[in-house]
């Protein structure tokens, strides 16, 4: 019968073989885990797993906290900078279309429906959608108000699509530019004021102006009460997303700066829709041509010989 000895013997001789098959390979030592003094100030596997990911956690924080609704990828020169703009989903569009058709007061659409995470997607095809809308019922629009007009020949107006274009691209970016602009400097004038991040004051204009794409579209039809109606519709309801979203930020700034911003947000946004409308939807009235009147032919009298 073999001893203790010889069988830790020849363990050892089994492990020293094993060794020298594989240097590299890791090694557990069975004394330093049973010594309670050895593994007092070793540290435990598990802990390291859970620091690593609380300086994973804290860092995600820490980003999400500066940005602000910024993007983290890269300088702006970069593809994945841009890229990061239009990483939305469709259900997330939808969601902050429905948003600005349906402005609830105590809803803000910064807090309520971008959450942190503004895109460029939705602003972008929404100010394409709306340029050819607006240029194509326009043309429409001038077509059908000719039918009857024998004199009038159709000409497809094309210019139209980059006058429509150069507005609406520039209110959508211009606009937001300057409105951002003035809250920041008026946060660092006044402290209580808050303010958005720029992304976010781009994303709130351009889907407010997700309206007119179906009220320009009802435009063609050739009834002025109703255009004026539908316009006067349209700006309530874009307006008040805008109005919602920025009050909250203005509204600890003085009483005069508070009320003029919010009036000059109101302002031009009515330019923008009464612009289009004059321009695109012009009333053309075709007189048609006076008929000449032949002059009376008087007979010439035959004088009788």
């Amino acid at each position: 019968m073999a001893t203790p000895n010889d069988l830790q013997f020849q363990e050892f001789e089994e492990a020293a073989d094993l060794l020298s098959a594989d240097p590299g390979a890791p090694t557990l030592s069975m004394s330093a885990s049973n010594d309670p003094a050895a593994t007092a100030g070793a540290p435990v596997a598990g802990e390291d797993v859970r620091l690593d990911l609380s300086e994973d956690e804290a860092a995600q924080e820490e980003s999400s906290e500066l940005l602000g609704g910024q993007r983290s990828a890269g300088g702006f020169w970069t593809f994945e900078y841009y890229q990061s703009l239009f990483n939305v989903d469709t259900v997330q569009v939808l969601d902050r279309v429905k948003g600005s058709l349906m402005p609830l007061p105590g809803r803000n659409f910064v807090k309520h429906y971008l959450r942190n995470n503004p895109d460029l997607y939705g602003p972008f095809w929404i100010c394409v959608t709306l340029v050819f809308s607006v240029a194509i019922s326009g043309n429409l629009s001038t077509f059908l108000s000719s039918l009857g007009d024998p004199s009038y020949h159709h000409r497809p107006q094309f210019h139209r699509v980059t006058i429509a274009a150069v507005v609406i691209f520039l209110y959508a970016w211009l606009v937001p530019i300057g409105l951002w602009a003035f809250l920041t400097w008026r946060q660092g004038a006044e402290r209580q004021v808050g303010g958005y991040s720029f992304l976010e004051t781009v994303c709130v204009y351009g889907y407010s102006l997700f309206i007119y794409i179906p009220t320009s579209i009802l435009w063609i039809i050739s009834y002025e009460w109703l255009r004026w109606t539908l316009i006067v519709v349209a700006m309530v309801i874009s307006g008040s997303v805008l109005v919602l979203t920025f009050w909250p930020v203005v509204r600890d700034d003085t009483r005069v700066t508070a009320v003029a911003t919010v009036v000059t947000i109101v302002v031009l946004h009515t330019l923008l829709a009464i612009g289009c409308k004059l321009y695109f939807f012009q009333t053309s009235e075709h007189t048609p041509p006076a008929a000449t009147i032949a002059p009376p032919i008087h007979p010439t009298p035959v004088m009788a010989h």
